[in-house]
């Protein structure tokens, strides 16, 4: 969960899932095609009698509203990387990791370009963690 720090400064900062009642919750609607552990939490959320949401077809669409103060969005971390002045709300709150599939024809299985940004995207996947992980410990 994460929010401007405008809009926090005007509304105030949750500390517990029942605070959000007094927020605008956007997210991706949790029967829209996404993510399922993004879906999940969702759900979850909507559960503590959260009275104005804003829901949207994707996370860039979450990502603008955020920065632009209108509420608390359901947002991936690595989304947010880019975005420092970004404030994680209930930090002990998040969904289930998410999956990572890459997806080519059979034929291609042999490609030097499609092996190339396999690796690529693994390296990516790996060096979050380990960014994460020290964050995390320090």
């Amino acid at each position: 969960l994460y929010a401007s720090p405008e809009y926090l400064s005007e509304r105030g900062m949750p500390v517990t899932l029942e605070d959000l009642s007094n927020h605008r919750l956007i997210c991706q609607s949790a029967n829209a095609a996404q993510v399922q552990a993004g879906g999940v939490l969702v759900q979850h959320l909507l559960t503590y009698d959260i009275r104005s949401t804003l829901t949207v077809n994707n996370y860039y669409g979450v990502l603008q509203a955020v920065r632009n103060n209108l509420g608390i969005g359901v947002l991936p971390d690595y989304l947010t990387d880019d975005f420092p002045n970004l404030v994680r709300v209930i930090p002990d709150v998040e969904s289930g990791e998410v999956p990572v599939f890459l997806a080519y024809p059979e034929e291609l299985r042999h490609s030097k370009r499609v092996a190339a940004f396999r690796d690529f995207v693994t390296d990516e996947v790996i060096a979050y963690r380990k960014r994460q992980a020290a964050e995390s410990a320090s």
